[in-house]
């Protein structure tokens, strides 16, 4: 499907056809090169997801978790589906609800670091997922069809993001295949907090 042809793919068609692909293994983008990248990033139609979880939903300290603040750092809490900003100075601390991968074999834990930041990242499905499901698009450009939202934080592990989302229903909920989603307004402020060499440490 050319550009031109992809503009038809209606959103309504993604999210059916990327429920009916929860059983593959999810691919996101490659940060080795922007312009080769093949990227897949499926997310569950949440319609009948379960509720949100806020029961966890605090402030927490950076010092258990960073030895430091140099070049700021991110905090993933998967069990109360937020995520946490703290500014390298530390007199900056954000607070941001997130969607979670939807089960534990696709939920990555440790250190990782932004390797790559994108305003209006574009989307690419692999090869292999284009088999698979060939009424996609071979390319979704930025905006509202678009299921990385306006930003997106490429992190140093293959495949793994923090990026916004057009479907606010996926917010405190499991409902991605890997990366952690914002709400559009939430990723963009954190994009201007962050920069290449941000720590992000996933618990």
């Amino acid at each position: 499907m050319d550009r031109k042809n992809s503009g038809k793919f209606s959103r309504r068609a993604f999210m059916a056809a990327s429920a009916a692909a929860l059983g593959a293994p999810a691919f996101s983008q490659d940060v080795t090169g922007i312009d080769t990248i093949d990227t897949v990033e499926m997310e569950k139609d949440v319609t009948h997801a379960v509720p949100r979880n806020i029961s966890g939903f605090r402030a927490l300290d950076w010092k258990p978790y960073f030895s430091n603040l140099k070049n700021s750092a991110i905090l993933v809490d998967i069990s109360s589906r937020a995520l946490h900003f703290w500014s390298e100075d530390g007199e900056t601390y954000k607070l941001y609800p997130s969607s979670i991968p939807m089960t534990e074999d696709l939920t990555r834990r440790g250190r990782t670091r932004v390797v790559q930041k994108v305003v209006g990242p574009d989307w690419r499905p692999t090869p292999s997922m284009l088999k698979l499901n060939p009424e996609w698009p071979a390319y979704v450009p930025p905006g509202p069809d678009n299921p990385l939202g306006t930003h997106a934080l490429y992190l140093s592990w293959t495949y793994y993001r923090i990026h916004g989302t057009h479907d606010t229903r996926k917010i405190g909920r499991r409902s991605s295949n890997g990366c952690i989603g914002l709400y559009n307004e939430h990723i963009e402020e954190l994009y201007n907090h962050t920069k290449v060499g941000t720590q992000v440490l996933l618990v």
